[in-house]
């Protein structure tokens, strides 16, 4: 259990050790600060500790962000400092120095709690101090004070902040207006029966692919049914993350379990669509195909641009002034959000198609939509690149050469190949350009030359740090090249099964990829080099993919997608699970952008 050690003489009529009790604090009272450091050395090592003001005056909920947020090892808010297991001996030895300083007694008029965290501010400690907004917090040197505190506590209504701040603070308009509304109070209703948010997470996947086999049936009333369990799929899936806020339960696997369950249940649904609409007589797997492929590229864009920003110098432009200045009109801020086609805008457009048309036309709206999305955001990302003149990190070029997922045939040919052929960009452009040009010449095995160069410029395009200013576009390059090259070599096959196939193909090498941009969010360091090896890298599997079509006969093709797809679900699912579960990482909970 978590100790919180209250410090000084206690105040009658506090309701501090109750409150720190409810947050799950065994307290503990030190009369100075001698006497803290001593209860301090006995709290169990493995667990959380703080030290509070006795003085302390405030909400339950400043004292919950303040003290229970698992996300910082160092947090305070006035009048309390909290460390996790890992920050405990900086927190130590600014007791200690403290101690020695003053003599082993703390002063009435002194809050040890806050020269405490002065002290580790002194120390270069990074100490994180959350945003209170109304919430009060503080430490009153005198009656008067207090009972003005005490005032302007029992003016805010506590939970009313707390769930506000359930809900994030940037998302999309149907998520704002059509669903927090009252998935807030279901996060509130889960966290007061002791549910967890990845208990709900789960729920939401069970309910979408319950969504996907009512879709499954090519029957109206599943399609209908299918329309709505997708809603209430994806209620849940705000109130996951709402419960998170709520009671301040993150954690990295809870962020890696919702963020590939919202994948896993997309894509399980347009493969419930494809099956049911194959029932009527209407083939759509490579619509489906072309929509998880489109969605997969826009996602890559994303996370390529962020990684490669988020910690650049010099980083302004006028395209991302005039994007702020927009901003600031209402109703613009709207519109630029729903053309995107966030996560909640795609899934009520998919849920609201299917119960009232056919998966066909579902397909080309999502696809359509999902184009003219793709184009406005990567044009947008294109013109800011330009125009500004941002200085990237070495961590950014690093992250963009693990989202690159080059295998042992592309970095042979780095290794073996003394000329240098260009800019990143250009070079894997050139290259994806060739290997598309290749699969629709009719040449037999001209896919399979296309790959060779393919695989040639993909080590050509990594030979130095990805730091040029379109450089963040190449790990999107490729995956469009892969997907493209399974996509369409499935397609020429016009075999029943080769699309499927090459459906959960794709399904299978997408994990990875989301999987790699999920370590790399959590700071957990890229997938290791065994795995990237051992499932041969975008390169070597395009070379493969194009080899077995060329030496294979259709139906032969469609065996081998599938035993590939086997294959690399099987190998990147146990790695990806295996290091979830044990992972060490910190907790996260990345807010990003409505996808």
């Amino acid at each position: 259990m978590s100790t919180a050690i209250v410090t000084g003489q206690p105040v009658p009529g506090s309701s501090l050790e109750n409150d720190l009790r409810s947050l799950g604090f065994d307290v503990r009272v030190a009369a100075d600060s001698a006497e803290a450091e001593t209860l301090l050395a006995a709290a169990p090592a493995g667990e959380r500790v703080a030290l509070v003001d006795a003085r302390f005056v405030g909400h339950a909920h400043a004292l919950r962000l303040g003290l229970t947020d698992p996300r910082f090892p160092l947090s305070a808010v006035p009048g309390a400092v909290t460390a996790q297991p890992a920050a405990r001996q900086a927190l130590t030895r600014a007791v200690a120095r403290e101690t020695s300083a003053g003599g082993g007694t703390a002063l009435a008029v002194d809050s040890l709690a806050d020269r405490i965290v002065t002290a580790l501010d002194a120390d270069g400690c990074e100490v994180h101090r959350p945003e209170l907004g109304s919430l009060v917090a503080a430490v009153p040197a005198d009656p008067q004070a207090r009972n003005e505190a005490r005032q302007a506590v029992a003016a805010v209504d506590d939970e009313a902040v707390r769930l506000k701040s359930a809900v994030k603070s940037r998302d999309g308009f149907f998520t704002t207006f059509f669903i927090s509304p009252y998935s807030r109070y279901l996060a509130r209703w889960c966290a007061r029966r002791g549910l967890t948010p990845n208990q709900v997470t789960t729920a939401s996947l069970l309910t979408a692919l319950t969504a996907a086999a009512c879709a499954a049936t090519g029957t109206r009333a599943g399609f209908v049914a299918a329309g709505v369990l997708l809603i209430a799929s994806f209620v849940l899936d705000c109130t996951d993350g709402q419960l998170a806020r709520y009671a301040l339960k993150y954690s990295t696997l809870g962020a890696w379990l919702d963020a590939t369950f919202d994948r896993a249940k997309e894509y399980a649904y347009y493969a419930g669509l494809a099956l049911g609409a194959a029932r009527g007589g209407d083939d759509v797997w490579a619509l489906a195909l072309g929509a998880m492929v489109l969605q997969t590229c826009r996602h890559v864009v994303d996370f390529s641009f962020n990684e490669a920003n988020h910690d650049a110098t010099a980083n302004t432009s006028p395209t991302a002034a005039l994007s702020d200045k927009l901003d600031s009109v209402g109703w613009t801020v709207w519109v630029r959000r729903m053309i995107v086609l966030p996560i909640g805008e795609r899934w009520a457009m998919i849920a609201l198609l299917t119960a009232a048309t056919t998966p066909r036309i579902t397909f080309y709206a999502l696809l359509i939509g999902c184009a003219f999305a793709a184009a406005y955001t990567t044009a947008g990302r294109v013109l800011r690149s330009l125009t500004r003149r941002a200085r990237r990190t070495d961590r950014a070029a690093g992250a963009l050469a693990d989202l690159a997922d080059n295998g042992p045939a592309a970095s042979l040919v780095a290794r073996s190949t003394p000329a240098r052929l260009g800019s990143p960009f250009l070079v894997a452009l050139a290259g994806t350009a060739i290997l598309a040009v290749s699969l629709f010449s009719g040449v037999t095995w001209a896919p399979v030359a296309g790959a060779v160069v393919y695989a040639v410029t993909s080590g050509q395009a990594l030979y130095r740090p990805l730091k040029g200013a379109l450089d963040w576009l190449v790990p999107p390059l490729f995956r469009a090249a892969e997907y493209g090259t399974v996509l369409a070599l499935a397609g020429k096959a016009g075999v029943n099964g080769a699309l499927p196939a090459a459906f959960g193909l794709v399904a299978a090498v997408a994990y990875h990829h989301y999987d790699t941009v999920y370590r790399i969010r959590g700071n957990a360091g890229a997938p290791p080099a065994w795995l990237v090896r051992s499932i041969g890298g975008h390169d070597g599997r395009t070379l493969l993919v194009t080899v077995l079509a060329a030496v294979l006969t259709a139906a032969q093709f469609t065996v081998a997608l599938t035993v590939l797809a086997v294959a690399v679900a099987l190998v990147v699912l146990v790695e990806s699970i295996r290091f979830w579960v044990s992972a060490g990482a910190p907790a996260v909970h990345d807010e990003g952008e409505p996808a």
